[in-house]
Order: structure tokens, then sequence, then C-alpha cells
């Protein structure tokens, strides 16, 4: 303790020194009041004896229950808790003083007596409690006036009175700025008539426009609505809330959920993929913590959408240190600078190298000796890699490879490769090549699992899902730049359907299928298939994001289809005909069980490969890799279909 206060800040040292003085006032004005008229001169000496040694004891009991080292502008119940606590303590001091050390030698009774304690209790909770309440206040009212100073916008908040206290408290601690709240619409009956935090709860979702109406003939009209995660349930009508706003000429925000962003609020502009799909499965924030915190973790492809947002989970949830490796020097320098911007304790590093380059990843693997690999570097684009199979085969199998051969020779505890649902009874090089790395790692995390030892073998684990909205080349993006445009939308097939999750959920449900692996209880599943939801038909999106900005499909924007591309197929899958897969207890992932074969075996065939890439024979790198995966049919897409607009 003594070594803790040694380190007080000035600021703590005004707290500790307000909170004596207060104790000191309310022990004086107590007996003040106790004993005015009543021999008070004749029991003053002894007072002022027994005070300052109170005062000192006082100081050690405030410190232990954290009022001295708890900031006042952040004062809550919590503290207030923390102040009767001590008030208690001091009080009961007081009367073990008294009937115990004083009584007895003191004019033969008591010389405080119960009075004047239980009124020294009242009075210490108001002292100590008062002030800091007042002092809260103050910055109150000085947040609100410098809002008013500033000219803050006018802000309508919608969404359900827990996820709007976590606003206006933002806004209160000045981490939300330039912004003030007016009101709140809430899809909840029981918010309807009530006050949160001295705002107005106006109505419903339904009466956004009669409120932003009415707000217009008054002196400043509202001109910012933020949508709180309550305003995206499906009950709550997302996508009509947000056109309505955006016909009334307001700016859209939205406040991400403490436990998604787990730090201060930041507003965020309402993404299209915050609105297309079901709702997210629920994910077990603490798990994710538990695995990573204090860990030094890999991530290859950091660069990339998926492996830029596992860079930013990693340090979310207090990894000790993270090396990124990307290829691209653009896409590594923007995605050190993103990660440099947040405020974490992750001592983050770049790298530049390609994962076909063995000796650089050995290199830079082993010198970093991580805890944890992430694998998120890979060839994707299906038509690119149907056109340029060698150089998926170089990135996606060897390149894999080498990631999953470091990370073993530097002693981590699991790679983590993110896989694709395009590997399922693969028809392009892109499945092909995906598939092939994940039998290479389960033949070595079986061998791994085989051999003895004292500590848990290292874990080899594929994920795989389908696509990532806003994701580099994925539709929404490429919509989204279309619309802006005028048109037209092109989409390949009407009846293409694909699956979608969020980055975010992807990434996040990955780091939990790894803390599932790593559970040695759960030793036997090395493939793991992420619950897509529904479905979704890619004509129905383009329509719908036509809609959400504000245009009609056919009358503004047309939408042509252009036909299948090469290595595509109408409808992806989640699993095998012949692959069996299990329930694993945790929403959203369930394992697969795929065919497993010798890691000797496989070797033979990398080394095929390898020559076969060297002389560039297509047909030999297309029968070595069906031996490998037999359910591979190449050219089984779609017909194409013929090119059309929808007028």
């Amino acid at each position: 303790m003594l070594t803790k206060i040694s380190s007080f800040t000035y600021r703590n040292w005004l707290i500790a020194i307000h909170d004596a003085g207060v104790t000191a006032i309310a022990v004086v004005l107590s007996f003040f009041l106790r004993f005015d008229g009543e021999n008070l001169l004749d029991r003053l000496p002894l007072l002022l004896q027994i005070l300052p040694y109170f005062v000192v004891f006082s100081f050690f009991v405030c410190y232990a229950f954290q009022l001295t080292t708890t900031k006042w502008r952040f004062v809550s119940i919590p503290d207030l808790l923390n102040i009767l606590r001590a008030a208690s303590v001091l009080t009961v001091a007081l009367l073990l003083l008294d009937y115990i050390f004083l009584a007895p030698n003191v004019y033969g009774t008591f010389f405080l007596g119960k009075t004047t304690i239980v009124i020294y209790w009242f009075l210490e909770v108001s002292f100590l409690s008062g002030s800091r309440l007042a002092y809260r206040y103050f910055r109150y009212t000085r947040t609100r006036n410098k809002a008013l100073t500033m000219d803050a916008a006018p802000t309508l908040l919608i969404g359900r009175a827990a996820d709007a206290e976590v606003f206006l408290r933002g806004i209160e601690s000045g981490a939300v700025k330039r912004l003030w709240p007016v009101g709140i619409l809430s899809p909840a009956k029981s918010d309807r008539g009530q006050t949160i935090r001295g705002i107005p709860v106006l109505g419903g979702i339904d009466d956004l426009t009669n409120v932003v109406e009415d707000f217009a003939n008054r002196t400043r009209p509202i001109e910012r609505a933020v949508m709180t995660p309550s305003a995206f349930e499906a009950d709550a009508q997302p996508e009509a809330v947000l056109m309505r706003a955006r016909k009334l000429g307001l700016v859209v925000s939205r406040l991400p959920s403490l436990e998604e962003s787990r730090d201060t609020p930041r507003l965020a502009p309402v993404a299209v993929e915050d609105l297309l799909l079901r709702p997210s499965v629920k994910i077990d924030y603490r798990r994710l913590e538990g695995l990573l915190k204090g860990k030094s973790i890999v991530v290859t492809g950091g660069g990339g959408s998926i492996g830029l947002e596992m860079c930013d989970r990693v340090t979310t949830f207090g990894a000790a240190r993270l090396l990124v490796i990307e290829n691209s020097e653009p896409a590594l320098h923007a995605a050190i600078e993103t990660l440099s911007a947040k405020v974490t304790q992750t001592v983050v590093e770049g790298r530049i190298a390609d994962i076909r380059d063995r000796e650089r990843i050995f290199q830079l693997v082993t010198e970093f000796k991580p805890n944890l690999v992430f694998h998120a570097a890979a060839l994707k684009h299906v038509p690119i890699l149907e056109r340029d199979w060698g150089e998926g085969v170089k990135t996606n199998i060897f390149g894999s490879v080498n990631v999953a051969d470091a990370a073993r020779a530097a002693g981590a505890e699991a790679m983590v490769m993110i896989s694709t649902d395009k590997a399922i009874e693969p028809v392009s090089m892109l499945g092909l090549t995906k598939r092939f790395a994940e039998i290479y790692c389960q033949a070595m995390d079986r061998e791994l699992a085989s051999g003895s030892g004292d500590t848990p073998p290292m874990r080899l684990i594929s994920v795989r899902f389908g696509n990532v909205l806003a994701s580099n080349g994925s539709v929404v993006p490429k919509f989204k730049a279309q619309i802006e445009a005028g048109g037209p939308v092109t989409v390949t097939h009407p009846d293409m359907v694909r699956y979608f999750m969020t980055i975010r959920e992807a990434c996040d449900l990955v780091i939990t299928a790894a803390t599932h692996a790593l559970n040695a209880q759960h030793s036997d599943a090395s493939v793991f298939v992420l619950s897509m939801g529904q479905p979704v038909k890619i004509v129905d999106l383009a329509e719908r994001m036509i809609r959400l900005s504000g245009l009609q499909p056919g009358y503004d924007i047309d939408i042509v289809f252009t036909g299948i591309r090469p290595g595509e197929r109408l409808n992806e899958i989640l699993f095998a005909k012949e692959e069996p897969f299990t329930e694993i207890g945790i929403p959203g992932i369930v394992a697969a069980r795929p065919n497993e074969l010798p890691l000797e075996t496989l070797r033979t065939w990398l080394t095929g490969l390898q020559a076969a890439i060297a002389a560039s024979r297509h047909a030999d790198v297309v029968a070595i890799l069906k031996d490998a995966v037999p359910e591979y049919h190449a050219g089984d897409s779609a017909p194409a279909a013929r090119i059309e607009a929808r007028k």
C-alpha cells in the first residue's frame, strides 16, 4: 500500500487532503451539534487531542475504498457505495474508540455517545458525496455550455433507453463532441414518456417524421440522427428508418455497442452491411479476451480486409505483441497507421514479406516466437485464379505450408488458417488450393496430436466461411461504386446465391473456434465451419442497396446480368456430401470432419506440384490436386446466363 501511495499524483493528494479535511469537519461539527451548551468547553481539549489520529486513520480508510484514486468527473453509484462503506468503517471506529478506550477512562461514561456518532455518519456521507456530485454537475454544465457555444448539432437518438444512456454518458464525459441530444425515439413502449439523463423520450420510431418536422419550426432544427444497436434489430425496421432519416435531410450515424468496440463509444457512418444481414451471433467476448490477452500474435495478410480486422480484434482484446506480415507495402503502411491510431497496450510491428518466401517467413516467425498465428494471406479472386492457376498454387498451398511449418518451428500454440466455403466440393482453383491447404494442416495436426510429450501439442485448424460484406473484391463495395456512378449495377446471374456475414462477426467467430480447438477436451476437430445464416440472392442484395441509396431499381438504376464467370457456381454449400459435422456447443460454429490423409503422402504431392509448377504443366497440377481432393469437379459451375437488363 505504501508503495502505491508513494506514486500518488498531485490530483490524488488534493483529493486525500479534501477527504481528510471534511472528515475532521464532520467530527467537530457533529460534536458541536450534540454538546452545544452541555460542557462543550470541558470536552473540547480531549476531542482535539484525538482528532489528528482519527484523521490519519481516515486517510487509509478512504484509500482502501478507492475514494482517493477515483476521478470525480466520473463519480457513479459504485463510488457512492464506496463512500457509504468508508463512512460506515469510520463510524464503527469511532464507536469502538468511544466504548472501549475512552468510556472506562473519561467521566466514567461515554465521551462521544451514540447520538454524536450517528450525526457524524450522516455528515461524513454528505460531505464526501456532496462535493463529488457538485463537481460532476459542474463538469456536466461546462460540457453542455461548451457544446452550445461550439454550435453542436441538435441530434435525435434512435433506440432503447439503455443504448441511448451509453451515448449520453459519452457526451457528458466529452468522448462525443459537437452533438447535443434533443430527444430519443425508442421502439420500447415502456420508454415512452420517460426522461433519460434529462433527455425526453419523444415517441416511437414511427414518430421520426413528426418529431423532425416539429423541431423544424423551432430555433434549431434537428440535423443529426444516431442509431443505437437496438435500432438495428429487425422489429425496429432499420432500413425504413435510414431511408426516412435521409429523406428528411438528417446525417445518420451509428453507435457501436460497448461489447463490440470495447472502449469509449465512437460514432461511425451507417454502412449498408449494418442493414443487410440477419442478427449476428452473440459472441462471448470474455472468451476471446481469455485467449488473446497478453499473448504474442502473428497475422499474415494483415493489410487485407479480413487480416486487418483480425489485427484490430487482437489489439482490442489485449494482445501484448502483434506482428503484421503483408506482401503489399501500401497495404502494410495503411494497416500500421490504422492500428497505431488505436489506444491500446499492444506493441505492433509490421514486416513486408511474401508467404511464398519460405526462408523469410521462417526468419520472421521464429524470431518473433508467437503464441498464435492467424493465417489470412491468400489469393481469393475466383476468375483470376482460374486464369493464373500457378500463382494460386504457390500462394494458397505452398504459402500456407510455409506458414504452418514456421509456426511449428517457432513453438506456437496454434495456427489458425482462414479458409473458404468454396473448399467444399470445389469447382474452382481457389476452392481446390484452399482444400489442399486444409488437408495439410489436418495431417500435421493429427501427427502432432499422436506424438508424445509433456506439453500440449500445437494445434493447426482451418475455419471456413463464405463471403464477407465490404471485404476487398466483394460485391458490396462494387455495387456502391456502380450506384454512385449512376449505374448500371452488374450481377452475374439472376439466381446467383451467396452466404454473407460481416467482417467483425467472421473474425470473432474465427477466434472463438480457436478457443474451442485449444481446449484439451476438443482436440479431435481441426476444421470448423461458421454458420452463415440464410443465403442471399445477389440480385436482391443489389436491389436493396439501390433502395437504401434513395433510388428505385429499374427506374433510376438498371441491373444488368453479365453471365457466370469461370470457376463460379450458383449456390455455395457449407458441407460436402461425404463430410459429417458435429455441433460443438458454441452458437455459430460447427466442426466438420473431412477425410484425412497421411502427411508423407501430402509431402510427396507437394514435391510433384513444385515440379509441375516450375514446368507450367497445368494438367499435372490438376491431376495431383484431384488425387488429394477427389470431390473436385472442374467446370461444374452453372452455364453462363445470357446478358440482359432488368428495367
